[in-house]
């Protein structure tokens, strides 16, 4: 089976027209015979880097009128915002795991979280996890997940699974999906470079499973001129900021597609899905290698709400 892994830029802060590029970039995973395309983390409609390059404290008035920007263009499940995405799916009969940052419609209507959506070859929504642990200043602008979407589904191509960026740093969250049989384990991400490419090494030697890892490759020059503060946030006009670094790692093994590094396109892979439970022959952590009368992991799958209705 092949593979895609996407390391093309969204339009930046824009919702629709990223969406339309998105359901491009499906059409062309397929016509490469590609049975499942990986986006990165908050692809929809960008990554808030600008978290990372503002002041939190002088330059919070620029901050909230960033986060007014992304949550305009987040994605509310609630009104159906991925629909064309599905329907690219279901007529492509691919399977998309799709980043994306997410508006909270039901409850507060305000809250965006950093999600990922796992859509199955018939264009359904199989999960939908929401980042548990937001990284540092991401704080300021995303919500916590629960336990409730830690899940691996069953999809055309295989048992998937996927945790963002700094979660895959979470042993705890990696053992909740490793025990679900997990085949393909997705990882969208912001981060790039040697120590994230060994990482992903690490994760597919211990969950014994095929890994994906993929940030957004994106220049200055993708960003459009009507985003605001563009050029105090993006200073250098050449700057790559962020080279990608695509990549898809083999069960037990190493990279047997990328990295992608400051490079755009979708990076393809062959991969046999069945390798996957064989390699834990070896070791299985979750199995016949751990230690439950040593260890045992809870978790709260629960959905968490600040109210109930009666």
């Amino acid at each position: 089976m092949k593979i895609a892994v996407v390391q093309e830029p969204p339009v930046y802060l824009d919702k629709a027209k990223s969406i339309h590029r998105a359901v491009d970039l499906i059409a062309k995973a397929a016509s490469q015979s590609c049975g499942l395309i990986v986006f990165p983390e908050a692809w929809l409609p960008g990554y808030p880097t600008f978290v990372w390059r503002l002041s939190p404290g002088a330059d919070m008035k620029k901050t909230d009128e960033l986060y007014a920007l992304t949550q305009k263009n987040a994605v509310d499940l609630s009104k159906d915002d991925l629909a064309p995405i599905k329907e690219a799916a279901r007529e492509n009969a691919i399977v998309v795991v799709m980043g994306h940052q997410e508006l909270d419609g039901t409850l507060s209507g305000s809250t965006v979280f950093n999600s990922v959506a796992i859509i199955d070859a018939d264009g359904k929504i199989l999960n939908n996890h929401r980042k548990l642990m937001p990284t540092n200043p991401e704080r300021m602008v995303w919500g916590f997940g629960d336990g409730s979407t830690l899940n691996v589904v069953e999809t055309a191509v295989g048992r998937v699974g996927a945790l963002l960026c700094w979660e895959n740093y979470m042993p705890l969250a990696r053992f909740a999906l490793y025990a679900q049989n997990i085949d393909i384990y997705c990882a969208p991400t912001w981060d790039s470079g040697a120590t994230w490419l060994a990482t992903m090494q690490h994760i597919a030697r211990e969950a014994g499973c095929w890994v994906v890892g993929c940030a957004t490759a994106i220049e200055v020059s993708d960003v459009p001129d009507s985003v605001i503060y563009r050029d105090e946030l993006f200073p250098d006009a050449g700057e790559w900021i962020n080279p990608g670094d695509a990549v898809v790692m083999e069960p037990f093994g190493g990279p047997v597609a990328g990295p992608m590094h400051k490079e755009k396109g979708l990076l393809i892979a062959d991969i046999d899905v069945s390798a996957a439970r064989a390699s834990r022959r070896k070791f299985d952590v979750t199995g016949h290698y751990a230690r439950p009368d040593v260890f045992k992991l809870t978790v709260n799958r629960t959905p968490q709400s600040p109210i109930d209705f009666d």
